[in-house]
């Protein structure tokens, strides 16, 4: 699932192109010009999807993903990380069993979010002493 405001609608558009060309499915809710909206809306439709099961991952874009990583990580199940380089794309996914990746078109060119959208598709969860984290981010910690 994807979703971005007006800032991020254009690199939205620009990474559905490799996406789909790789045949990843991918729901876009939206926006779906440059005109000005509320990022929330779509950040909690995307967030919305992953909290209860209907997608695995999200994308989320707007100027900065600041702003949509926090409205994302408000939902029960939402680990949504905001990733500017490979590094902390690939940590996000590795670490933290983030299932959102945020990103700011301000921040990041095309062919940088692509690969930090790779990077973050790609990379599986290492499990270990990193699921006892989850699970204390999950029920909060003690």
């Amino acid at each position: 699932m994807i979703g971005a405001d007006h800032a991020g609608f254009e690199l939205k558009e620009l990474l559905l192109k490799p996406l789909s060309a790789q045949g990843v499915r991918w729901k876009d809710v939206g926006t779906f010009s440059s005109e000005s909206v509320d990022y929330p809306d779509f950040a909690f439709k995307v967030a919305q999807a992953v909290s209860k099961g209907r997608a695995t991952f999200g994308l989320l874009i707007c100027g900065t993903g600041i702003g949509m990583s926090i409205t994302a990580n408000r939902l029960s199940g939402v680990r949504a990380a905001l990733c500017n380089d490979l590094y902390t794309a690939r940590m996000a996914r590795a670490h933290n069993n983030a299932n959102i990746l945020a990103l700011g078109s301000r921040v990041v060119g095309f062919g940088l979010a692509q690969a930090i959208v790779q990077t973050f598709m790609e990379t599986t969860f290492e499990k270990g002493r990193h699921l006892r984290r989850i699970k204390k981010m999950d029920g909060g910690c003690s």
